[in-house]
């Protein structure tokens, strides 16, 4: 009897997970904070961002959630990337040798690393398309 009302009060959760922005973001958040503050206090030098994406991860890989559970709040927050930014933008303003040589410098090692990951991404996904071209024959 015990299993059965765990079991139901699991789904009702899901249910209002899956149905709600908020909550979704909410535990988005709180993931993502819980493992920084863990990453600070072991005083691991990984950014609590990425510890908290492979929790997600594993609870995915695990179907302990699912993906779609968090597909409105994920969402919403991609559709208000461009706040995240704010910041980012207001630092090249109170630094105004980013606009000189050194802004030039940095922007042709960012275009410049970008492109060669893209490139060896490519090339690498070209490989192994070919390979498995030729051992399907």
């Amino acid at each position: 009897m015990f299993l059965l009302s765990l079991r139901r009060s699991r789904l009702n959760l899901k249910r209002w997970l899956r149905r709600s922005t908020w909550l979704q973001i909410g535990l988005l958040v709180t993931v993502w904070l819980l493992a920084d503050t863990l990453m600070r206090y072991l005083g691991v030098p990984v950014p609590g961002g990425i510890v908290g994406l492979f929790v997600l991860l594993l609870a995915f890989a695990l179907h302990w959630l699912s993906p779609r559970s968090f597909a409105q709040g994920a969402q919403w927050l991609l559709a208000e990337m461009l706040l995240f930014f704010v910041p980012a933008a207001m630092i090249l303003l109170d630094n105004r040798q980013m606009f000189g040589w050194l802004g030039v410098k940095l922007l042709a090692v960012v275009v410049g690393g970008t492109v060669l990951v893209m490139a060896a991404t490519a090339l690498t996904v070209e490989w192994l398309f070919r390979r498995s071209q030729l051992h399907e024959r």
